[in-house]
C-alpha cells in the first residue's frame, strides 16, 4: 500500500521546487520500511531520483534545441538490420574521445542505411554529458545563412554554428553548391579546424565533394581540412527506413 503523503510536505516540495519527487516517493518510502532503511540511504535514494529525472529532463532539453530527431538514439538502432560497418570504431565514437581531439567524423555510405540516425545518437550521447549541439541538413543550413544575410543576422547565425562543443551537418554535397554556399562550407571548416569536432554525413566521399563545389580554391582547401582530420565510418548494406516504417496495432 501507498504512503499517504501529507498537503504539508507537498507544500515544503513545492517551495523548493522539487515537487517532482511526489512521483516516486510513496514507492520510496515503502521500500524503506521494508528495507529498513537508514534515514541518510533513504534521503540519498530519493535525491539520485530526482538528480537523474532532472539529467533526463536537460538531456531532452539540449537534445530539442539542437534540433535533434527525439526517435533517433543509440537505443533504438536495429542491431538485426542488415548494415555492415567498423563496429569497433562506432565504438570508440561513442565514447566521445573524438570531441577530446576537436576530429571529426564522416559517415558515408548508400541511401537509407542509417547514416543519419548513427548522426543523432551522436548528437543524443553529446547532449547527455552535458555538451552543446548543433544538428541540420547542410542545404537548410546554407539556406539559413543565405537568409541571414538578408536581414543582418548572418554573423550571428554563423556564430550560432560555430560556437556549439558539436556541429552535425547532413547530406552535404547531396546536390551541387553555388558560390555562397561553398564559401559558408569553407568559412565554418575553417573556423571549426582542431577547435571543435564536427560530423558529416554523405553519400558521396570527400573526393566526390570537389566538382559539386562551385569555387575549386575554397572547395580543395575545406575537403583536405575535413578528410585529414576526421574519422571514416563507411556504411553498406540495404536501407534501414523499412525499419523504421509504422505498424498497425494489433487488435
Amino acid at each position: 500500500m501507498a504512503e499517504v503523503i501529507s498537503q504539508e510536505l507537498r507544500q515544503v516540495l513545492r517551495r523548493l521546487h522539487l515537487s517532482p519527487i511526489l512521483d516516486t516517493l510513496p514507492e520510496r518510502l515503502v521500500l524503506a520500511k521494508q528495507q529498513k532503511m537508514p534515514y541518510q540511504d533513504f534521503i540519498e535514494l530519493v535525491m539520485a531520483d530526482e538528480a537523474a529525472r532532472r539529467d533526463r529532463v536537460g538531456a531532452d532539453l539540449r537534445a530539442r534545441t539542437a534540433r535533434l530527431d527525439m526517435s533517433m538514439r543509440l537505443e533504438s538502432w536495429d542491431e538485426s538490420t542488415h548494415v555492415t560497418f567498423d563496429h569497433q570504431l562506432w565504438n570508440e565514437l561513442c565514447t566521445l574521445r573524438f570531441m577530446e581531439q576537436s576530429a571529426g567524423i564522416l559517415i558515408i555510405g548508400p541511401v537509407g542505411v542509417g547514416k543519419t540516425m548513427l548522426a543523432n545518437s551522436l548528437g543524443h550521447i553529446a547532449t547527455r554529458r552535458k555538451h552543446s549541439v548543433h544538428f541540420g541538413r547542410a542545404d537548410q543550413i546554407f539556406k539559413r545563412l543565405k537568409a541571414s544575410r538578408l536581414d543582418g543576422t548572418y554573423e550571428q547565425e554563423l556564430r550560432r554554428l560555430l560556437r556549439v562543443d558539436l556541429l552535425i551537418l547532413d547530406d552535404v554535397c547531396l546536390q551541387a553548391m553555388d558560390p555562397v554556399e561553398t564559401h559558408d562550407l569553407y568559412e565554418i571548416v575553417v573556423e571549426r579546424y582542431h577547435r571543435s569536432s564536427m560530423v558529416f554525413t554523405s553519400n558521396r566521399e570527400p573526393k566526390e565533394w570537389l566538382p559539386m563545389m562551385a569555387d575549386p580554391m575554397l572547395a580543395q582547401s575545406a575537403v583536405d581540412r575535413i578528410a585529414n582530420s576526421a574519422f571514416e565510418l563507411v556504411l553498406e548494406g540495404e536501407s534501414y527506413r523499412p525499419r523504421q516504417k509504422p505498424q498497425r496495432a494489433q487488435s
